[in-house]
This record gives C-alpha cells, sequence and structure tokens, in this order.
C-alpha cells in the first residue's frame, strides 16, 4: 500500500490509528472507541479506511442470534477490497462454521494486537480499537477476487505469503478453502 498513489489528498493518506484517535477526541470524548457506524458523519461517511488499508490484521468474533459476541475470537491476514474486509479460511474453522451456522453478523476489530490466544479475559487491548459490525458473506466462483487478495497478501506478509500462497489458491478452486467478505453495516 506504501508508495501507491491512490489519488488521495495528503491529509487523508496519513491516516494513522493515533491521527484517528486524536481526530476522535476533538471530535467528542469516546468517540474515538465508538462504533465507526456512529462516527459516520464525522467522517462524510466513510471509514478512516488507511486503518484498514495498513493494519496487519483485524480480530473478528461473530455474532450470536442474540448479537452477543461468540467466544471465538481470533486475529486473521485480511485484505481491505470493495469497502469490505476479505479473508481467506477454511471451512472447518470457526469462522467458516458460524456463517454454516447462519451467524452472518461479525464484530471486526481492526489493528494488531498480538495473538488472540490469551487475549480473553486477560489483555482485551483490542476491544479498544476502531471496530464495526460487518454482514458476512462467502464469495463463491471468483477467482479475479482470490487474485487481488494473494496481491495483497504479498506485500502484507511477504515473509509468510510463500507458505500459503499455493494452498490457497488451489484450495480456493476444490472447495478447501472459502474467501469470506465482512461488509460493515
Amino acid at each position: 500500500m506504501h508508495g501507491r498513489d491512490t489519488g488521495k489528498s495528503a491529509r487523508e493518506a496519513h491516516w494513522s490509528r493515533r491521527a484517528f484517535l486524536k481526530h476522535g477526541a476533538v471530535v467528542g470524548a469516546g468517540a474515538a472507541l465508538a462504533p465507526w457506524s456512529a462516527l459516520a458523519d464525522t467522517h462524510a461517511g466513510k471509514l478512516p479506511t488507511q486503518l484498514l488499508e495498513d493494519s496487519e490484521f483485524v480480530y473478528i468474533s461473530p455474532l450470536k442470534s442474540d448479537g452477543n459476541e461468540s467466544s471465538c475470537h481470533g486475529e486473521v491476514w485480511y485484505g481491505w477490497l470493495d469497502d469490505s474486509v476479505v479473508i481467506n479460511t477454511a471451512p472447518g474453522t470457526w469462522k467458516g462454521r458460524a456463517l454454516a451456522k447462519g451467524l452472518d453478523r461479525a464484530k471486526v476489530w481492526v489493528g494488531n494486537h498480538g495473538r488472540w490466544k490469551g487475549l480473553l479475559g486477560k489483555n482485551e487491548a483490542f476491544r479498544k480499537a476502531p471496530f464495526f459490525e460487518a454482514k458476512v458473506t462467502s464469495v463463491e466462483g471468483d477467482p479475479a477476487l482470490l487474485n487481488r487478495l494473494l496481491a495483497l497478501y504479498e506485500t502484507k506478509y511477504p515473509a509468510e505469503i510463500a507458505d500459503w500462497r499455493d494452498r490457497m489458491r488451489r484450495g480456493y478452486e476444490t472447495g478447501e478453502r472459502l474467501l469470506l467478505r465482512y461488509a460493515p453495516v
């Protein structure tokens, strides 16, 4: 994402978590910790996409039918594509199983706060990160989207992608892996 001309103004191109939080403090007490949907008017109806483009990870938790968070949480590789978080995962993961059970809502936090194991009930710093609620859908038969996601992974995860690229590509073709789209609601 760095070094690429996105056509954004210099001010828009430098949204860091710190700048976002500072701006949120000016807008109103606690605004930086509110869901992005509550901040939409502050940001002219747009999510602070630079955070989503630059962050290494998002933390995802499926939402139960009653709206409460599932006990499943985890940091994942992702791409911010077409105004959605897109991930590549196996159907047997809790993310895939949740959607198969009809749990098509999730909460998504943005940022790198360490491995999810040990975070819940101990260090839940990720809960202070910007977040949004999302509608989850499975994307089938879209190799172009997979190629775009893998191209992002090449730049975001250069040390690890070589071990995963072919497995993700082949798995998507055979149904052993899914593309899941988390669109803000």
